[in-house]
């Protein structure tokens, strides 16, 4: 498919360093170039769901491009000059089923409001 075609983001990818005086883990984040990633607002029913269930709002959609094996749950994402914050778990449908180049999606919210 060459007709739609998605951005570059970037990815914050978490590896444990240590812990602090509380035993709470601490991070590094590695920032990873993410290509064709489709970027879309947030449906407003979908919005309101995720605030209901999570009490977050949700602002995109990101849809991951097939064979992607990155972690995208509670993840730093950063697009359109500004960061985000992935939550909830990534719907996944099966590849071979999906004609197009897309097959899980995530929703973001604003981070570091």
């Amino acid at each position: 498919m060459g007709l739609i075609k998605g951005m570059t983001v970037i990815l914050y990818e978490k590896t444990e360093i240590g812990e602090d005086v509380f035993h709470k883990k601490i991070y590094e984040e590695t920032p990873i170039e993410i290509e064709n990633v489709l970027i879309m607002p947030t449906s407003a029913c979908e919005i309101l769901d995720q605030t209901n269930l999570e009490g977050r709002k949700a602002i995109y959609t990101l849809a991951i491009p097939k064979g992607d094996r990155h972690i995208w749950e509670d993840r730093t994402v950063e697009f359109f000059g500004e960061r985000w914050h992935t939550f909830g778990i990534p719907l996944t449908g099966i590849e071979s089923l999906i004609p197009l180049d897309w097959n899980k999606k995530v929703m973001v919210e604003r981070y570091g409001q």
